[in-house]
């Protein structure tokens, strides 16, 4: 009997389970590892007729599995050599506070991701910028500046020892 895996959809309209097969998990690998391969290359990977393909993306994309599309950029070709953490505490906790912390957040294009934790802080930045100074100033005159921010610890990536996409669908 094939693997199936339980995704549940992001689509607030979506109401039912999809359930991945092995197609399906061999055609999100194929995709993760090359968004620009073309249809009749997938539907010959994994045996399926270009409609069939088609049919099984739309449903896959449906249910929220495939959330979109990307390019993926090399942050050093544009200059952005400093890859940092910033771990931020708030000192209140109130929704007002927090929500225009993560609305103002979302809006800095230095930071490329931003995780609410649990634990000694609230949240987890990671971040980009061309250099320590664009760094410093970053750091002084945005996120501090943020709404309700009371402490921020910075790490500063020395070697990126893994960095992927892609997501184990075993």
């Amino acid at each position: 009997m094939p693997k199936t895996l339980k995704v549940k959809p992001v689509a607030e309209n979506s109401k039912q389970l999809h359930y991945l097969d092995e197609i399906d998990r061999h055609l999100l690998s194929l995709l993760q590892e090359n968004g620009r391969i073309t249809s009749t290359e997938l539907a010959r990977h994994v045996n399926l007729s270009p409609p069939g393909l088609q049919k099984r993306l739309k449903k896959l994309e449906a249910s929220g599995a495939i959330d979109r599309y990307v390019t993926l950029v090399k942050r050093e070709a544009l200059g952005l050599d400093l890859l940092c953490f910033a771990q931020v505490t708030l000192a209140h906790h109130q929704p007002e506070c927090v929500g225009q912390f993560c609305c103002q957040v979302k809006e800095l294009p230095e930071v490329l991701e931003c995780h609410h934790l649990s634990g000694e802080f609230d949240y987890l930045l990671k971040v980009v910028v061309p250099s320590h100074q664009h760094l410093e100033k970053l750091l002084s005159e945005k996120i501090t500046r943020l709404p309700g921010v009371d402490r921020i610890r910075t790490s500063i990536v020395l070697n990126e020892i893994k960095a992927s996409t892609s997501l184990p669908l075993e």
